[in-house]
C-alpha cells in the first residue's frame, strides 16, 4: 500500500504543476447540465493525464471520475476516485480556491485520500493506514470546542433555503463561511478552521475527505445520517463525530416544527 500511496502523492503533485504552468492560459469552457455547471478543457486534460498514469502503473484498477463518464462502483475491486479541478467556477473566475481531489478504495474501504490546494501548495494526505498530514505537518484529531466559538461552511443554496435546519444551526455559531469548493472547505474542517461543512456533492467531491476525516474523528454522512452511496449527488455533512448527536437533534427539531 505504501508504494501506491507514494505513487499517488507524486502524481497529484505533477498534476498540480501542470495546472500552475497553464494558469494564465485561455481555456475552452463548456456548460454541462446548467449554466453554472462548467467544465474547462484543462479539467479534461488534467483528468486524462492522471487516468493515463494510473492505468499505466495499475492496469487492473478501476476509476470513478467527474469527466468523460468514467463510472465504477467503489465497492467493486480497486478504485481510484478523482476530481481533476474541484471548484471549477472558482478556477475560471478567480484562479484560486480550487483543488485536485484523489482517493483510493479497495472493496468499498477507503485506503488513502489527497486534497491538493494548488495555489497555496497545501497537500492534505493520508487516511487508512497512514497518518494525516498537511504537507509535513501531522494533523491532530478533532479537539472539541463549543458551537458558539466556531465557524461553519455550507453550500449557499442550502443555507438560504434552511435545508434540514442548517441555517438555524449555523446561526448558533460565530458565522457562515462559503468558499465555493468542497475540497478547500473540507480542508478547513481538517485543520480546525471550520467546525463542519454542509453541501450537495458528487462522490468525487467527498471521497478523499471522507478517508482523511475518518482518521481524525470526523464523519461524512448524508443529512439523514446515512453513509453516502457513491452513485449520485447527495446532500452531505462533514462533521466531528462527537458533534453528531447535537447536529442530528437540531435537524430533527427543525423537521418537527
Amino acid at each position: 500500500m505504501k508504494s501506491k500511496f507514494e505513487f499517488a502523492k507524486r502524481l497529484i503533485k505533477k498534476a498540480g504543476q501542470m495546472i500552475l504552468q497553464r494558469l494564465s492560459d485561455e481555456f475552452v469552457i463548456e456548460e454541462k447540465d446548467r449554466f453554472d455547471d462548467l467544465v474547462t478543457s484543462l479539467d479534461k486534460e488534467v483528468q486524462d493525464f492522471i487516468v493515463a498514469e494510473i492505468r499505466k502503473n495499475y492496469p487492473k484498477d478501476a476509476i470513478l471520475a467527474e469527466e468523460n463518464n468514467l463510472r465504477h462502483s467503489v465497492k467493486e475491486g480497486n478504485v481510484w476516485v478523482l476530481d481533476p479541478i474541484d471548484g471549477t467556477i472558482n478556477f475560471i473566475v478567480q484562479r484560486d480556491y480550487f483543488a485536485i481531489l484523489l482517493a483510493y478504495y479497495e472493496g468499498g474501504q477507503g485506503q488513502f485520500g489527497f486534497i491538493y490546494d494548488i495555489i497555496n501548495d497545501r497537500l492534505f494526505h493520508g487516511g487508512g493506514l497512514f497518518d494525516v498530514y498537511m504537507n509535513d505537518e501531522r494533523l491532530c484529531a478533532y479537539q472539541d470546542r463549543p458551537l458558539s466559538r466556531s465557524l461553519i461552511g455550507a453550500n449557499s443554496g442550502m443555507y438560504a433555503q434552511n435545508d434540514h435546519g442548517i441555517r438555524d444551526f449555523i446561526q448558533q455559531s460565530l458565522g457562515l463561511r462559503i468558499y465555493g469548493g468542497a475540497g478547500i472547505s473540507m480542508g478547513h474542517v481538517l485543520t480546525g478552521k471550520l467546525l463542519a461543512y454542509f453541501s450537495y456533492l458528487q462522490p468525487w467531491d467527498y471521497a478523499a475527505a471522507k478517508i482523511l476525516g475518518d482518521k481524525l474523528g470526523y464523519v461524512l454522512l448524508t443529512l439523514d445520517g446515512n453513509e453516502p452511496d457513491f452513485t449520485h449527488r447527495q446532500k452531505v455533512m462533514f462533521v466531528p463525530k462527537i458533534k453528531l448527536p447535537l447536529i442530528t437533534k437540531a435537524m430533527r427539531d427543525h423537521e418537527s416544527q
